[in-house]
C-alpha cells in the first residue's frame, strides 16, 4: 500500500494504523508509536498554518481542556502536565485557546511566522478582579 493515494483505495479497504503488533498503545508516547504510512501522523500539515498557538507555562494550570478539545492531538501532556504544542500535526484552528479558562490565557494565537520569544514578552497581565 505504500505510496497509495487517499483516492485510491478501493472502496472498504481498511488502513492500519500502525505497523507490527502493539501491546500497549495508551502506555506508548506517541513519538515511541510504529505509525503506518497510512496514518496522518506521519504527514505534517504545518506548511499550511497561517496561526499557531503560543503556550506560556507561567499562567497554565494543566486543566488539560486544551488536550481533551484539539481535534488533531496536537497539545503535548505527560503526567497530566501539558509540556507544549506539536506543531506539525497543528492546524492552527484556535480551539485550545477558546477553551483555555486561565486569565489571561496560557495560549493564544499569533501569526504563523510571529517569534515565539517575542510574543511571550508582549503577553497580557493578569486582570486583577475589581471589589
Amino acid at each position: 500500500m505504500a505510496n497509495t493515494g487517499w483516492d485510491e483505495f478501493e472502496i472498504g479497504a481498511m488502513l492500519r494504523s500502525f505497523d507490527g503488533k502493539i501491546d500497549d498503545i495508551a502506555g506508548t508516547l506517541q513519538e515511541d508509536r510504529a505509525y503506518s504510512q497510512n496514518n496522518s501522523f506521519v504527514a505534517s500539515v504545518a506548511d499550511w498554518r497561517i496561526e499557531k498557538p503560543v503556550f506560556n507555562k507561567d499562567f497554565c494550570i494543566d486543566c488539560q481542556f486544551c488536550w481533551i478539545y484539539c481535534p488533531d492531538i496536537s497539545i503535548i501532556s505527560r503526567d497530566k502536565k501539558m509540556i507544549g504544542v506539536d506543531m506539525d500535526h497543528c492546524k492552527g484552528c484556535g480551539i485550545c485557546v477558546e477553551v483555555c479558562p486561565t486569565n489571561p490565557k496560557s495560549l493564544l494565537m499569533f501569526p504563523e511566522h510571529a517569534d515565539e520569544e517575542a510574543e511571550l514578552a508582549k503577553w497580557p497581565e493578569k486582570d486583577e478582579e475589581k471589589k
